[in-house]
């Protein structure tokens, strides 16, 4: 099977897992909290964040952009002073400190500009970090390729869409693909646009959060063998144990997303790992490559006095 070159790090067997802290848009429209997560990322261990792009009216529909939509007032606030909404969207506060607005306020205040973009791409270069984006539209692939990401993530939601999946595949980049909420059909589909070369594809149950019964790790493996790629697993669970037992079914790619504080305002929040976790996480995974080994049955030296010790007979004297 052949390995991915993701930014200068192999990714495949018998490679160390490759992990992902995805930042999403758990950075709120803020770039002072998206820095503050790609520190937390860095000291981990990580080797990648990811964020996600879209095109505000190309991925929603009018209808779905003027629904009525409570979100807090220092979103809206911070949205206008980064000039992504105009002061007029300020609607009424309600008594919970949120503005009564719309939906699309709320998307277009998530949504990173190209200067503040290029702000993350320093501060990641800086630290020693890769980040990498999920496009949700080929407007948001042609916006992210002037940073020149060492890859594209696809979402599981973005699966079956044809016009963007060539888009990526077009730019020649290493893809990295969810299946989370997508059929075999659809997904021996997307692989036969994609191509198999330089594509790693992730286990994914898209429930936010997952519950452990539903996570089928097994499909891992399924996955790895019907397609002959690196396969990886992006968790949307609460814990970091299933991520340990998806290494050890032959994940390559871990990830994860990443908040300050679970509680905090946000749809994914809760379905994220906060920094100490991620910490743990990243340092148990390493303990457990080096605990998977080889699997080369050998005697140790560590074992030779006790077995001069312990073992009487022997079948070979």
């Amino acid at each position: 099977m052949a390995k991915v070159n993701i930014g200068g790090i192999k990714v495949g067997p018998g490679e160390p897992t490759f992990l992902v802290a995805e930042i999403g848009i758990n950075h709120n429209g803020s770039v002072a909290l998206a820095k503050k997560l790609i520190d937390a990322a860095h000291e981990a261990g990580c080797q990648a964040v990811k964020f996600q792009k879209r095109t505000v009216p190309a991925v929603y529909t009018q209808e779905e952009l003027a629904k009525d939509r409570e979100v807090p007032a220092d979103i809206i606030a911070n949205a206008i002073k980064r000039g992504v909404l105009a002061s007029e969207a300020v609607a009424r506060l309600t008594g919970s400190n949120l503005l009564e607005t719309t939906n699309g306020d709320l998307k277009w205040a998530l949504e990173l500009t190209a200067s503040e973009y290029k702000e993350i791409d320093q501060y990641c270069k800086a630290k020693g970090i890769l980040w990498l984006a999920s496009p949700w539209d080929e407007a948001s692939v042609d916006f992210l390729e002037r940073f020149k990401p060492p890859a594209y993530k696809i979402a599981s939601a973005s699966l079956t869409d044809v016009g963007l999946l060539r888009r990526v595949k077009k730019t020649g980049r290493p893809v990295i693909l969810s299946t989370g909420m997508s059929t075999q059909k659809e997904i021996d589909k997307a692989v036969k646009i994609l191509g198999s070369k330089n594509l790693v594809l992730m286990h994914c149950v898209s429930t936010y959060p997952a519950h452990p019964s539903e996570l089928n790790l097994k499909t891992i493996g399924t996955l790895e063998k019907r397609y002959k790629v690196p396969v990886g697993y992006s968790g949307h669970e609460t814990g970091i144990f299933s991520s340990l037992a998806a290494v050890a079914l032959g994940a390559c790619v871990v990830e994860r997303h990443i908040t300050l504080n679970r509680a905090m305002w946000g749809s994914d929040q809760a379905a994220s790992v906060e920094p100490r976790g991620i910490a743990k996480l990243a340092k148990e995974i390493r303990i457990f490559e080096r605990a998977l080994g080889d699997g080369k049955k050998r005697v140790l030296e560590s074992e030779i006095p006790i077995r001069q010790k312990l073992r009487r007979k022997t079948f070979f004297s």
